[in-house]
């Protein structure tokens, strides 16, 4: 058994993506045998309260479901968060510090460094990319990482570092690892009888970054070559969308349900629910993620899968990794995707039970986990 601390975004950013995403480590981690305890710590003015919608130095809601959820889970006494102030929330400094200096590994996914110092005296410290070819460029300008503070650096962008990318690598060897999903946190129905494709996003999350004279964007670019998919299909395509300039009445001209996705997925059980109510998911990537075929594949996506609903998702060089064709369909036009929806709501048992498979047999946190920390060096522990 190791002990492991996990830093990431979770108090300050309390929507149920957000926190699905990150607990699928943390349940993961302990479901194979681990110590593993929670980090966070915020700067001025980044504690979203997604009730009242606003940013601010107010860390309470998060706070409160952070602590609820992570006790349904059995991790009620393991986490830490400092707010701006420097109050220790859950683990106090001096017993948070001793943790640190324990530690058999520290595995930073989104606290940008804020640890390091504490993670000084622990074994080994990680450093996990979630926005591949993103975070290279910005590691490549000096932004982010600037002293290469880790002993390892591992990627979910499955071609970076490789022939298939022009991603930059920033000087740094990476591993790769897609992100994982406990399976049992999503029991797999049949599918529903009335066929609906949605998605969770945020239209532009980061604004836009050059590399090399060459810009890059976010999804609101790339939603554009998929516009007029619900014509082209005939049933009934859905966003729960975030972010600011969403075009609403665009999306709705062209044919697409548009929801609020900071309401519809408040809590991580309202996110599991949105899911599972769907057909399956379509869904673009990120315009750097495509631009430069990082071969990223969703954390959010394998949700989808788990729950026993394909996946239709714009190709970042995702499909060298994964299986393709059934419960799982890359593509890269508009034709493509409407033909993957077809196919789709032509045997909608088959391939809701493909999209299981799948999930289950790549993307379970049992198997993406004890492989990851193997690599590392740490060891998998015992899986129980």
């Amino acid at each position: 058994m190791a002990r492991i601390v996990f830093g990431s975004y979770f108090v300050r950013y309390p929507q149920g993506g957000m926190m699905s995403h990150v607990l699928q480590y943390l349940v993961g981690l302990q479901r194979l045998g681990h110590e593993v305890y929670f980090v966070e710590k915020a700067d001025p003015g980044t504690c979203f309260d997604p009730v009242a919608n606003v940013m601010s130095d107010d860390c309470s809601r998060g706070i409160a479901a952070a602590a609820l959820l992570l006790s349904r889970f059995g991790l009620g006494d393991r986490w830490c968060f400092v707010d701006v102030s420097g109050t220790y929330h859950g683990i106090d400094r001096v017993g948070i510090e001793r943790i640190f200096s324990d530690a058999d590994v520290f595995i930073d996914m989104g606290t940008h460094g804020a640890w390091l110092d504490e993670s000084q005296s622990s074994g080994l410290r990680v450093l996990i990319d979630g926005e591949p070819g993103f975070n290279q460029i910005r590691m490549e300008a000096g932004e982010l990482d600037p002293d290469g503070g880790y002993d390892a650096y591992v990627t979910n962008g499955r071609n970076v570092g490789t022939s298939s990318s022009p991603a930059p690598t920033a000087g740094r060897e990476w591993l790769h690892s897609y992100h994982p999903v406990v399976i049992d946190m999503f029991e797999a129905r049949p599918p529903t009888s009335d066929p609906m494709f949605t998605t969770v996003m945020n239209w532009a999350s980061h604004g836009r970054i050059e590399y090399e004279g060459r810009m890059y964007y976010q999804k609101d670019v790339e939603f554009e070559k998929f516009l007029d998919l619900p014509r082209k299909v005939g049933r009934r395509m859905e966003v729960a969308v975030s972010g600011s300039d969403v075009p609403r009445d665009k999306l709705r001209g062209a044919g697409w349900s548009v929801r609020d996705g900071r309401r519809t997925t408040i809590t991580f059980d309202s996110f599991v629910d949105y899911l599972r109510r769907s057909t399956g998911e379509f869904s673009v990537a990120k315009h750097v993620f495509v631009a430069l075929q990082t071969g990223w594949f969703s954390d959010r996506s394998a949700a989808y899968l788990a729950l026993g609903r394909p996946v239709v998702m714009q190709e970042t060089g995702f499909s060298a990794h994964l299986p393709t064709g059934e419960g799982l369909f890359a593509v890269g036009s508009l034709d493509e995707a409407a033909s993957a929806i077809d196919t789709i709501c032509t045997r909608p048992r088959r391939h809701s039970e493909a999209a299981r498979s799948i999930a289950v047999e790549y993307l379970d946190a049992r198997k993406v986990l004890s492989s990851l920390l193997l690599e590392l060096g740490v060891g998998s522990g015992p899986s129980g």
